[in-house]
């Protein structure tokens, strides 16, 4: 889980997360990320979004399906194609002190051991999840807190 407060309501936030296209601009440039849905992307339930890039030099095709959308508090991605057995991504949008607290929660699994989740998946999310904060932090320019946490599998899911 990562949270980051911005110091704007959920309804002045919400609507970044809205297009789609924004997500060019949190994402790490080093995965060398490209949406190839045809834009613009009308972002509700069941809409699905294909993407490319790469991880650690390896090319990856990546499609979402939003599985729930509940603006301006709360959506979900979940992955149908891609790197992981599992990709649960969800995005919640609480007001806070005259703010809002923006929280993303993983639950993923992937094909790997313990050393591959240790050595190479763990590390690399929270990199990007740090990205994402840094530059959402710096978007919406005003004072913002961060917090990154610890991405993990879920201990419920077998792998």
């Amino acid at each position: 889980m990562t949270q980051l407060w911005l110091p704007h309501p959920p309804e002045q936030v919400f609507p970044f997360f809205a297009d789609a296209a924004n997500l060019q601009a949190i994402t790490p440039p080093w995965l060398n990320f490209q949406i190839l849905s045809p834009m613009p992307i009308t972002m509700a339930e069941g809409t699905l979004i294909d993407y490319r890039l790469r991880l650690r030099g390896i090319p990856i095709r990546w499609r979402t399906r939003i599985a729930a959308w509940e603006p301006p508090c709360r959506f979900v991605d979940m992955q149908v194609r891609g790197p992981y057995r599992l990709w649960h991504h969800e995005h919640t949008f609480t007001p806070l002190d005259g703010g809002v607290l923006c929280r993303d929660v993983v639950h993923y699994r992937h094909a790997g051991g313990r050393l591959l989740e240790s050595r190479f998946i763990r590390p690399d999310l929270t990199r990007i999840f740090t990205y994402r904060q840094s530059r959402l932090a710096d978007i919406f320019r005003g004072e913002a807190i961060g917090y990154a946490g610890t991405h993990a599998p879920d201990p419920t899911l077998p792998r």
